[in-house]
């Protein structure tokens, strides 16, 4: 069964998947879309073979973001775990100049992703080679944003509703944005509120998950 979950500020999403894995007993979970541990809201977990065999389904949909960029500083993860580094800003851009300059993200666009981050190279994730001090050198990729609308504004804190397509990262964005904006800008908090039709108020959490939920899980799997 697929079901949306409720991923708090604090834990990675492996850690959830492992929750999921102890309450329901079965073996075979996973999910789809990896939330930061820094990040909270709508993470699609798969529980039982079947389920996990569809999970790719779930990538290619549809997400939703509530973000709140921190302007005026850089971040080496570029969001707030990270290390900081002030930019001095000249000029503080006002709220035409913002719109301006996120008119310039919205489409298909190349990004280039978080060196702190899940992307494979040589089979291992990006971040860990990242803090055992080796170089990262991570390419472009063609993602989409559908669309960024501005929520709240008074620097050095900006928020933002951001829908893109499959792949794209938020964390990038900000500090993309940063660098058009020549103020430098990170992820302060970053809140998924929608995959496809999955909303935050359709989610459950680990400790809630209802017996019939566990049931139904458990008459697919095959673990």
């Amino acid at each position: 069964m697929i079901v949306p979950i409720l991923k708090p500020k604090g834990p990675t999403s492996f850690n959830i998947i492992s929750q999921v894995k102890k309450v329901t007993g079965i073996k075979k979970v996973g999910h789809a879309g990896t939330l930061d541990p820094l990040a909270s809201g709508v993470l699609i977990v798969g529980i039982g073979r079947d389920s996990t065999r569809k999970l790719f389904l779930e990538l290619e949909k549809e997400k939703e973001y509530e973000v709140e960029v921190k302007l005026g500083e850089e971040s080496i993860t570029d969001d707030e775990e990270g290390e900081k580094t002030k930019w001095e800003v000249t000029k503080v851009p006002n709220e035409t100049e913002v719109t301006k300059a996120l008119g310039k993200f919205i489409g298909e666009i190349w990004q280039k992703q978080p060196q702190y981050s899940a992307v494979k190279l040589g089979g291992e994730e990006a971040y860990k080679k990242m803090r055992r001090g080796e170089k990262v050198n991570l390419g472009k990729r063609q993602v989409l944003i559908k669309d960024i609308k501005i929520l709240s504004y008074d620097f050095p804190l900006l928020k933002l509703k951001v829908i893109t397509g499959p792949g794209a990262y938020i964390r990038s964005l900000a500090r993309e944005l940063g660098e058009e904006l020549k103020t430098g800008g990170y992820v302060k908090e970053l809140k998924r509120t929608r995959v496809g039709e999955y909303r935050l108020e359709d989610c459950l959490t680990v400790e809630n998950l209802p017996s019939d939920v566990i049931a139904r899980s458990e008459t697919t799997s095959q673990s």
